[in-house]
């Protein structure tokens, strides 16, 4: 296994030497950082699919763009990727005192507790409870995390009906927004509901940003499920009424 990873450090090392590619030579970090996120994302995509064939493929992908990036900090002194490879081992084995050491624990809900312990412990949080979220977390996902944290020292509602109760009063507030014709305060309010929303998904143990991606993969299957049958109709979406695109959508319902 040693010897895979080492032809691999390698091929990555050759790629960025002198008699290497001319494009794996010219990159930089920020050059490489929307590589990193696409394969990222894609390697989600084939998650999601549970197609273990797309899976180990991204996955090569991803370290592929790990072993980039530690080859560029190496060429410029500054780690390797067997300095990432030991502090993320010895990370992991400092947060996990109850396989490694002598804690014991009873519940995953004392292990979580434990792990935030533990960070605050290695200087993490020191400025905030919210501090090291990244920015550059889609949306939902950073919101979600936001809140989980802030939960964590009790700023949270007690039951998910309170919650809900706050989407109304929210709601009532974007419609209000809304008859203003002010674009900043409907904007405000609707990030408002956005906001609390993500809140009902957490309370009711869902991922937000995954069950939008999933609502959001089921509209592109419904609405080209009308495309595919007005093109057997011989006609186009923009030649049929909204009451024909309708009826197909509530065919498409039934069937997707």
């Amino acid at each position: 296994m040693g010897n895979e990873l080492e032809q691999l450090i390698n091929i990555m090392a050759m790629l960025r030497s002198e008699k290497g590619c001319p494009w794996d030579k010219e990159q930089t970090k920020e050059s490489l950082k929307p590589y990193l996120i696409e394969e990222t994302y894609e390697l989600v995509e084939a998650i999601e699919e549970n197609n273990p064939k797309k899976i180990k493929e991204e996955l090569g992908d991803l370290l592929f763009q790990i072993i980039f990036h530690c080859q560029i900090a190496a060429e410029n002194k500054q780690f390797n990727i067997y300095d990432v490879i030991d502090k993320i081992s010895k990370k992991i084995v400092n947060r996990h005192p109850h396989v490694f050491a002598s804690m014991e624990v009873t519940s995953t809900q004392e292990i979580k507790k434990q792990w935030h312990e533990i960070k605050r412990e290695e200087g993490k949080f020191q400025e905030s409870i919210l501090q090291g979220i990244p920015k550059k977390l889609p949306g939902l996902l950073r919101a979600q995390r936001l809140q989980s944290r802030a939960s964590k020292v009790g700023f949270d509602w007690h039951r998910i009906e309170d919650v809900i109760t706050k989407v109304e009063e929210e709601l009532k507030e974007l419609k209000t927004a809304i008859e203003s014709k002010q674009k900043k305060n409907i904007e405000e309010e609707l990030g408002d509901i956005i906001f609390v929303l993500v809140n009902v998904a957490r309370f009711a143990g869902i991922n937000a940003e995954d069950a939008l991606n999933k609502t959001t993969t089921k509209f592109i299957n419904r609405f080209q499920f009308i495309e595919k049958k007005a093109k057997e109709a011989g006609t186009t979406l923009s030649e049929m009424t909204l009451e024909e695109m309708d009826s197909l959508w509530e065919e498409a319902k039934r069937l997707l």
